[in-house]
């Protein structure tokens, strides 16, 4: 049982990690409060369904390109539509919110509302120790975390990345110091949308794809991000951590609308005692 909760643990946790870290990526650098952010996560799924049955190529290779096709889209949107709202969180909810009901309804006209079927490419298990290790799932964790060390490698290392940085703390000493911010700005969403695409990619082949199967994951990326300090990428994942042990456990004692219920009285529960979250500054 222990073992059991253990795994579950870090696939749900990897999962919460690769949308909220780019929900909060987009926040942090550009205060906008993104709530199609679910519909690039069910978007990267589509194009993973898309990339096989029409390229015809296997799911690995789809993957890939159904994540870059959604960071694409990603900096599209901030150019097209965001990149106005920029510091107006009111604004960016509405015009983001508009966004959400457009794609999913663009996405039931096409495909209709029960979604395509999707192949299981990695299917069985692996039995160790007691507990269960089923291989797609695996999968999933290994790619997000390998994902999400990549996004930490080029926050932290690069210079794109200590241009975003820079830019999220202030963005006017940012231009003093010769960094450009409407070119950060794009790819900072772009980056947020890779990651929702890569996360609705990963678990497309694990349940079932359809229209509204982003509400479920920015409900869940809201959560995490509230817990652990708007803006504060430690914060997300700590929170995301916290979140995957809550949901494995109650998942497995009970079930997983328990589990729901049970992530926001803790993020209630927690907000009241520290309303800033985890890791999030005073106002």
């Amino acid at each position: 049982m222990l073992q059991q909760f253990f795994v579950m643990s870090a696939f749900s946790a990897s999962i919460f990690m690769l949308v909220a870290l780019g929900f909060t990526l987009i926040f942090g650098i550009m205060r906008v409060v993104n709530f199609a952010h679910g519909e690039f996560v069910m978007l990267g799924a589509y194009g993973v369904y898309v990339a096989q049955r029409l390229l015809g190529v296997n799911y690995v290779l789809a993957l890939c390109l159904a994540a870059a096709a959604t960071g694409i889209l990603g900096i599209i949107c901030e150019r097209i539509i965001f990149r106005r709202f920029k510091g107006n969180e009111l604004g960016g909810m509405i015009v983001a919110i508009a966004l959400a009901i457009t794609l999913k309804g663009a996405v039931t006209a096409i495909f209709g509302v029960e979604g395509p079927p999707l192949d299981r490419p990695i299917s069985g298990v692996i039995s160790m120790a007691g507990a269960v290790f089923p291989k797609d799932k695996l999968f999933a964790t290994g790619m997000a975390l390998a994902l999400i060390l990549a996004v930490y490698f080029v926050l932290n290392r690069s210079r794109l990345g200590l241009a975003m940085r820079a830019v999220a703390q202030d963005d006017e000493i940012a231009r003093l110091q010769g960094i450009t911010p409407r070119l950060t700005y794009p790819a900072a969403f772009g980056i947020g949308c890779l990651l929702a695409g890569f996360a609705g990619g990963v678990v497309a082949p694990i349940y079932s794809i359809e229209p509204y199967m982003g509400e479920s994951a920015i409900t869940k990326a809201f959560v995490v991000v509230v817990l652990g300090g708007l803006g504060s990428i430690p914060g997300t994942i700590a929170a995301a951590i916290l979140l995957g042990m809550v949901d494995a456990g109650v998942s497995l004692l009970v079930d997983s609308t328990a589990a729901t219920l049970a992530s926001f009285a803790l993020v209630v529960a927690f907000l009241v005692v520290k309303p800033n979250g985890l890791f999030g500054h005073p106002s």
